[in-house]
């Protein structure tokens, strides 16, 4: 909604540069989705070191 609101304030004020931003938006999103998904999967692999690491301790501190 936000967004919505700033992008009318946008309209108004610069109306070109506003229907540029609505057509360059969807392909600017498609261009940063494989960055993303890198950033989804370094950040799992981390949490996954981090559980495999601290395993042993949890492990001794549930006995």
């Amino acid at each position: 909604m936000v967004k919505f609101l700033l992008w009318l304030i946008l309209f108004i004020l610069c109306w070109p540069v506003a229907l540029l931003a609505l057509v360059l938006y969807p392909i600017i999103w498609l261009l940063l989705l494989p960055f993303r998904l890198i950033g989804i999967t370094v950040k799992a692999v981390f949490e996954l070191l981090v559980a495999l690491i601290t395993l042993p301790a949890r492990l001794i501190k549930a006995i």
